[in-house]
C-alpha cells in the first residue's frame, strides 16, 4: 500500500515545480537584464564624457597650436589637409593659411623645387627632414616634416626672430639662452678655435682653442670674456658683411707663426656662431651650407669630427654626415626623432660595436651619460672590424640631453705604435753601440745616453738617470778627472747651447791628460737638439801610429835598398870586368905555361865570373823595372841568333869541370815569321830557363829548346828531364826570388824566374809550367809576334 501511494503524491506535485522553477528564471532574467542595461547607460554617459572631454583637449591644443607664431600642415587619409596656427608667422601679411601649400607664392623657384621635393619625399616614403628656406620677403623659415602613426605634418616656423617680431622677443628669450647652452656644450668639445657672438655682435664665448690661439697672439681673455682676433677694420668689414644678408660667411685669416685660417662664421639663435679652420684642411670636400641653420647644426655640420645630438628623451635631434660615414649608416635611417637605444641596437645586429657578454648592462652603463653633469670619456670601444673609437660625452644644455663626439683613433694608435716600436729599436741600438751618445736638449739637459757615456767619462749612472743639466755633466768629470775633466765639457758646452740657425755639424780629437785619445762629433738634430757621440781610439791611434812608423822604416829601407844596387851594383861590374879580363887572358896563354888543373880554375873563374855578371845585370834590371823606368827597344830579330847567343851563354856558364855537361838540343821551326821584340831582354829570358833547366837536370841529361809559331804568337819551349817542375817552382815564377830544391847540381843566378816573367809580361806574353810525362819539367813561353805593341811593364 505504501508503494502505491507514493508515485500518486508526486504526480501531484510535479506541476507545480515546475511552475514555480519557471517563474524564478523569469524574474532573475529580467533583473539581470535591467543591470545590464543600468551598465550600458552608464557606459554610453562615461564614453560621452570622454569624447567630450579629449574633443576639449583637441580644441584646446588646436587653439595652442592656433596660437603659436608657426604653421602646421597635416595630412590624413584621403582628405584635404589641415592647417593650423598663424598664417602670419611665415606668409607675408593678410594671406590666407591655404596659400602656405602654394610655395611659389611665398618662396623663391630653387627654395620652392626643394620644399616640393622634401614633401613629396616624406608623403610618398615617409623621409622625414628639417630644412632652412629664404622667403622672398626676406625671411628665414624652418621646416621640418615627419611621420605620426598614419599622418604626415609639416611644420613651419621662424628660424629666430625677425628685425619686426618685437613683441615675440621676450617670450623667445629663453628658448634662445637654451640654444646658446647647446652651442657652448658643442663649441666646448672642438678641437679648433671656436666662437660665440650676441645679437649686438659681441663675443660671449670662447672655447680653449681659442683662449689658446689668442694667448699665443698675445691678448690674454677669459672664457666669457674672449678677445678679438680680428683687427678693427677688418672686423668691422667683416661683420658688416655678416649681418648684411644673416648667411654664413668666411674670412682668411693669417697669423703668422701660428698658421693661417680660414675664418666661418654662420648664424644661430640670438647671434652668431664661428670658428678658425686651417688652411691645411681645406682640401677636404667643402660641407654645404643651409642659409641661416637654426640651433647649433650649421656648427656641427661644418665639422669633420663625428657628432650626434639626443635630448632628453634619447631622441635623435642633430647629426653630422661624419657621424653616419664613422658607423655607415644610412641618413634615412637617421630620421630626428630617432631614440639612441635603437641606433646602438641596429649597431650591434651590424657587428659595429664591441664584442660585449652582457650587451644589455654595457648599453644601460652607456646610457648613464644622460645622467652625468660633466663631459665625461669612456674606455675606448675596440670594434669587431679592427678599429679603436673614441667617446666622449657631454651635457647638451639645461634642457637635458648629450652631446657624443667620437675619434677613430685606429690611425693614431698603429702610428703611436709603429713609433714606439722604432723608438724601442733605437734605444736598443744607441744602448749597444761601441761609441758613447749623449743627446742634449736646447736647454743644455741630458736627454738619452748609453752606458758607454759613463764609461768613458767615468760618470755615476744614477745622475745620468735624471737628465742633469751639461754643467752637472761638467763637475762630475771633474771630480773623475780632476786636470781636465770640466775644461773639455765646458768647451762641448759651447757647441751644445749654441742657437745659431747655421750652425754645422762638428768633429775633433780629445786629447785626455790620462792619456786618453776619443773622437767625438757633434750632429745637429731637426728638432733643435744635439746629439754628441764619443769613441775611444787610443788603442787604434797607437796601432796606427806604430802602422805608420813601420810604413815609413820600409819606404826608407827600399830607399836604401835602390840606392845599394844602383851604387853597389855599378861598383861591382868594375873589378868583374877585370877579373874576367885576366881570366881571359890565362886561358890564352901558350900552352905549357899552365897545367891541366891550373886551367879547370881559370874556367871556373870564368863561369863565376860570367855567372856573377848575369845577377848584376838581373838586379839592374829589376831595379829600372821597380823604378818604371825600364822599356823594350824592339827591333826585327832572327830566332836563331837568340837561341845561339842563350846556347853560348850556357856554354860558358856550365863548362865541364866534373862530371858531363847538359846536352842541349834544339828545334828551330823552318820559316818562320817576322819576330820583334827586345834581343836582349829575349836572350836574358832563354839563357835564364835553360839555365834552371841545367841545374836541375842530372849529369848528361837532355835539354830541349823549341821554337815554332801559332796564328800571330811565337812560342819557345824547354824541356828538361829533371825531378819535375813542384808546386813551389810554379809559385817562383809569379814571385821575385825562385827557390831551387834540393836536387839542384849548384846554384843558378838568382832572381832567374822573376826576370824572366817579368820580361815576358813586358813583352806582352805569358809563360806558363807543367810536368812532363814520365819526368821532367816542361816551360812554355808565349809572345806576339809584333812586341811593339805591347804595354808598358807591370
Amino acid at each position: 500500500m505504501a508503494q502505491g501511494f507514493v508515485p500518486a503524491n508526486l504526480g501531484g506535485i510535479a506541476p507545480f515545480a515546475v511552475a514555480i522553477g519557471a517563474g524564478g528564471f523569469a524574474l532573475l532574467s529580467m533583473a539581470l537584464v535591467r543591470t545590464l542595461l543600468t551598465d550600458s547607460r552608464a557606459a554610453r554617459r562615461r564614453a560621452a564624457e570622454q569624447i567630450a572631454d579629449l574633443r576639449a583637449l583637441v580644441d584646446e591644443y588646436e587653439n595652442l597650436i592656433g596660437g603659436s607664431r608657426e604653421l602646421t600642415v597635416l595630412w590624413q587619409g584621403q582628405g584635404g589637409p589641415r592647417i593650423l596656427g598663424q598664417a602670419a608667422a611665415v606668409l607675408p601679411p593678410g594671406r590666407q593659411p591655404q596659400s602656405v601649400l602654394n610655395f611659389h607664392t611665398w618662396l623663391g623657384a630653387a627654395e620652392t623645387n626643394r620644399l616640393t621635393t622634401l614633401v613629396e619625399d616624406l608623403r610618398m616614403h615617409g623621409h622625414a627632414f628639417a630644412a632652412s628656406l629664404d622667403t622672398l620677403d626676406g625671411r628665414l623659415v624652418r621646416a621640418n616634416g615627419w611621420v605620426m602613426g598614419g599622418a604626415v605634418a609639416l611644420r613651419l616656423r621662424p628660424a629666430y626672430s625677425q628685425p619686426d617680431e618685437n613683441a615675440a622677443m621676450i617670450s623667445a628669450e629663453a628658448h634662445t639662452a637654451g640654444d646658446r647652452e647647446g652651442a657652448r656644450a658643442v663649441l666646448s668639445l672642438l678641437s679648433k678655435p671656436a666662437y660665440l657672438r650676441d645679437d649686438e655682435d659681441r663675443l660671449v664665448y670662447a672655447n680653449p682653442a681659442y683662449l689658446a690661439l689668442a694667448k699665443a697672439r698675445g691678448k690674454p681673455c677669459t672664457p666669457t670674456q674672449p678677445a678679438e682676433l680680428i683687427d678693427a677694420a677688418g672686423l668691422a668689414t667683416h661683420l658688416k658683411s655678416g649681418r648684411a644678408d644673416l648667411a654664413p660667411v668666411s674670412l682668411p685669416l693669417d697669423f703668422g707663426p701660428q698658421g693661417q685660417f680660414d675664418l666661418v662664421e654662420f648664424p644661430v639663435p640670438g647671434g652668431r656662431a664661428g670658428y678658425l679652420r686651417p688652411l691645411a684642411e681645406l682640401a677636404r670636400p667643402a660641407v654645404p651650407a643651409e642659409n641661416g641653420l637654426a640651433h647649433i647644426g650649421g656648427i656641427i655640420d661644418a665639422l669633420g669630427t663625428p657628432i650626434a645630438i639626443f635630448n632628453a628623451k634619447r631622441e635623435l635631434t642633430q647629426f653630422n654626415a661624419a657621424y653616419a660615414s664613422l658607423w655607415h649608416l644610412d641618413r634615412k635611417f637617421l630620421t630626428p626623432g630617432l631614440d639612441e637605444r635603437a641606433i646602438l641596437d641596429k649597431l650591434r645586429t651590424d657587428g659595429m660595436l664591441p664584442n660585449q657578454v652582457d650587451y644589455h648592462t654595457w648599453r644601460a652603463k652607456h646610457l648613464e651619460s644622460y645622467s652625468r653633469k660633466e663631459p665625461h670619456e669612456a674606455d675606448p670601444w675596440h670594434l669587431p672590424d679592427g678599429r679603436t673609437i673614441k667617446v666622449i660625452s657631454a651635457p647638451a644644455g639645461t634642457n637635458g640631453g648629450v652631446i657624443y663626439v667620437f675619434e677613430d683613433l685606429t690611425e693614431r694608435l698603429e702610428l703611436e705604435s709603429t713609433n714606439r716600436s722604432f723608438t724601442n729599436v733605437l734605444r736598443e741600438t744607441i744602448m749597444a753601440l761601441n761609441e758613447a751618445v749623449a743627446v742634449f736638449g736646447t736647454n743644455g739637459r741630458l736627454t738619452l745616453s748609453n752606458p758607454q757615456l759613463s764609461k768613458l767619462w767615468k760618470l755615476p749612472m744614477n745622475e745620468l738617470g735624471t737628465n742633469p743639466h751639461i754643467d752637472q755633466l761638467a763637475e762630475a768629470s771633474g771630480r773623475a778627472i780632476p786636470e781636465d775633466g770640466v775644461t773639455i765639457w765646458r768647451d762641448l758646452k759651447r757647441t751644445i747651447i749654441d742657437l745659431n740657425p747655421t750652425r754645422t755639424d762638428r768633429t775633433g780629437r780629445i786629447n785626455r791628460s790620462d792619456g786618453r785619445l776619443i773622437d767625438y762629433a757633434i750632429t745637429r738634430l731637426p728638432d733643435g737638439q744635439t746629439m754628441m757621440t764619443f769613441l775611444d781610439v787610443t788603442e787604434s791611434a797607437g796601432y796606427s801610429k806604430v802602422l805608420k812608423e813601420r810604413n815609413d822604416a820600409l819606404v826608407a829601407a827600399d830607399r836604401l835598398k835602390d840606392a845599394f844596387v844602383e851604387n853597389v851594383s855599378y861598383e861591382l861590374r868594375s873589378p868583374l870586368t877585370n877579373i874576367i879580363g885576366f881570366a881571359d887572358l890565362l886561358s890564352g896563354m901558350e900552352s905549357g905555361s899552365l897545367n891541366e888543373r891550373q886551367r879547370e880554375y881559370i874556367d871556373y873563374i870564368r863561369a863565376s865570373s860570367v855567372t856573377l855578371g848575369v845577377l848584376i845585370d838581373n838586379i839592374l834590371d829589376l831595379a829600372s823595372v821597380d823604378a818604371g823606368i825600364a822599356e823594350l827597344n824592339p827591333e826585327q830579330l832572327d830566332v836563331a841568333a837568340l837561341v845561339d847567343k842563350a846556347r853560348a851563354g850556357i856554354t860558358a856558364t856550365f863548362p865541364e869541370v866534373s862530371g858531363e855537361a847538359p846536352h842541349l838540343v834544339v828545334d828551330i821551326e823552318p820559316d818562320l815569321p817576322g819576330f820583334i821584340g827586345d834581343g836582349t831582354r829575349i836572350v836574358q829570358v832563354l839563357y835564364n830557363l835553360l839555365s834552371n833547366a841545367a841545374r836541375f837536370s842530372p849529369p848528361g841529361g837532355e835539354i830541349r829548346l823549341s821554337a815554332s809559331h801559332r796564328g800571330d804568337r811565337m812560342i819557345f819551349v824547354i824541356e828538361d828531364e829533371g825531378p819535375g817542375i813542384t808546386d813551389e817552382m810554379k809559385s817562383a815564377i809569379l814571385t821575385r826570388f825562385d827557390t831551387p830544391a834540393a836536387g839542384g847540381r849548384q846554384r843558378g843566378a838568382g832572381l832567374g824566374l822573376s826576370i824572366v816573367r817579368t820580361f815576358v809580361n813586358m813583352h806582352g806574353g805569358t809563360i806558363s809550367a807543367e810536368k812532363r810525362d814520365p819526368k821532367g819539367s816542361r816551360i812554355i813561353v808565349n809572345l806576339p809576334l809584333d812586341s811593339a805593341l805591347a804595354g808598358v811593364a807591370e
